[in-house]
């Protein structure tokens, strides 16, 4: 919280007495009143960022109080300005508000008006110029490369650091953090800043691939390897030749495997099933894990000598928890992106809203704040953006809507999450919807959505 004492009101009245009893109150409100006899000697003492408001009276001589508030707003349309009018001028009052005043006050007034509308003026103003701050500190970091680590706190900051000083060396790292931290945005990351970055990144989350496919599926096969293998199939590790492979959950690939694994790793080479000849590699292993390696090696579910083959560099990856300085930064950047990919606007989070992110554990990590930001933008409307609310799952409740408009809005909800997940993959998101890929191109069409949109969503 901002000290009042450290936030100046101007105060513009060609009336000196007017100027005297404002300053004063406000004055004893625990503000910094600047007092100007002329909006124009107002406008040259105006600094960008002026981090708290304006007061002013309409009718004066020279530049009114209309034409200032023309020129304010021209120059910052975020500061507020309060116009004083004179008893019974309603037109005028009217005309100022659709010009942009931020409120007006009648003439006789008493102080505490004067002092709540400014107390008012001066909460809308910090929320502005925080916003500001945040947007301009996403730019900067957004310049960087592919994925972006967005975040100030020593942490985040530190995982920057490292992630920069490993892209620029030829060494196998190893991830550890929990679910939704950011372990693949911070592989791809090492990739993008690496002299590999022309050449492809392939992620397999070794969880997901059956086993009785995953040899197959890193390894390739020749024709006749095995029933079924009807043609020549390039494995994972062929085909990023010259590039990275990024093996997440590394924990949970087969114990039998973890030995071929190993070979490729000391020899930079792979045999193909079926095949006698080995083939040459130049890549770099990425692998990511969520539990402690060391710890399974010794309860002997996962080969001692890949771990150590593996934790050359280890790299932890930091909870959201432990970062929650960086909350607000992130959830504006997720709420941006959000907006700009579905055409929603939605207001920035008043300081009760920055509350509640400080406030959540974040047990999903990164991810959780992602979706929680998406769901802000394309379902706040409907619970009056109380993310208190949208964290509880009430945002999902649109009773107010026409069944119709329910639908589509739950439909264009699980299309944008569906995108979001897979990175604009539509073939995965197909494949996640239940959709045949002409039909989610035709509601791509129908909710205005392009798949490129949703590559500018990642970041940590």
């Amino acid at each position: 919280m901002h000290d009042p004492a450290t936030l100046p009101v101007m105060i513009i009245d060609d009336e000196a007495h007017l100027r005297i009893t404002a300053g004063q109150t406000l004055e004893l409100a625990g503000y910094a009143p600047q007092a100007f006899d002329s909006a124009e000697a107002a406008l040259a003492a105006l600094t960008p960022d002026f981090p708290g408001v304006v007061v002013s009276d309409i009718r004066m001589p020279g530049m009114d109080g209309m034409a200032l508030l023309r020129e304010v707003r021209s120059r910052d349309p975020d500061l507020p300005v309060i116009l004083i009018t004179g008893h019974g001028d309603i037109s005028t009052a009217v005309e100022a508000m659709r010009e942009g005043a931020w409120d007006f006050l009648e003439k006789p007034f008493p102080g505490e008006r004067l002092v709540e509308m400014v107390r008012r003026g001066v909460d809308k103003r910090r929320l502005s110029l925080e916003n500001r701050a945040l947007k301009a500190e996403l730019e900067a970091q957004q310049s960087a490369p592919g994925p972006r680590l967005v975040g100030r706190t020593p942490a985040i900051q530190r995982l920057a650091s490292m992630v920069q000083r490993i892209s620029q060396v030829e060494t196998d790292v190893l991830l550890f953090g929990e679910t939704g931290a950011g372990k693949d945005l911070v592989a791809r990351a090492i990739h993008e800043r690496s002299r590999r970055s022309g050449r492809p990144f392939v992620a397999i989350n070794c969880g997901a691939v059956p086993e009785s496919i995953i040899e197959s599926e890193l390894f390739g096969h020749e024709k006749g390897a095995f029933t079924g293998a009807v043609e020549r199939r390039i494995g994972k590790f062929e085909h990023a030749e010259g590039g990275t492979v990024f093996l997440d959950e590394i924990e949970s690939m087969p114990l039998a495997l973890q030995v071929k694994l190993l070979r490729v790793l000391q020899e930079r080479s792979v045999e193909r099933l079926g095949a006698n000849v080995p083939v040459p590699l130049d890549l770099r292993v990425i692998a990511a894990t969520k539990v402690d390696l060391k710890a399974a090696a010794e309860a002997g579910r996962f080969r001692e000598d890949l771990y150590y083959r593996l934790e050359v560099v280890t790299l932890p990856i930091p909870p959201l928890r432990d970062r929650r300085e960086d909350i607000p930064l992130l959830f504006q950047h997720f709420a941006v992106v959000a907006a700009n990919r579905s055409g929603l606007e939605a207001p920035p989070v008043d300081a009760g809203g920055i509350s509640v992110l400080l406030a959540h554990d974040w047990p999903g990590n990164v991810r959780e704040l992602r979706n929680l930001a998406e769901r802000y933008v394309l379902l706040g409307a409907t619970c009056d953006y109380r993310l208190d609310a949208l964290l509880r799952g009430v945002g999902h409740d649109t009773g107010d809507l026409a069944l119709p408009q329910q639908v589509e809005l739950f439909e264009k909800s699980l299309i944008d999450q569906a995108l979001a997940r897979h990175r604009g993959r539509v073939s995965e998101a197909c494949e996640q919807l239940g959709l045949p890929r002409k039909t989610l191109y035709d509601k791509l069409r129908k909710y205005d959505l392009k798949a490129e949109d949703y590559r500018q969503s990642e970041a940590l």
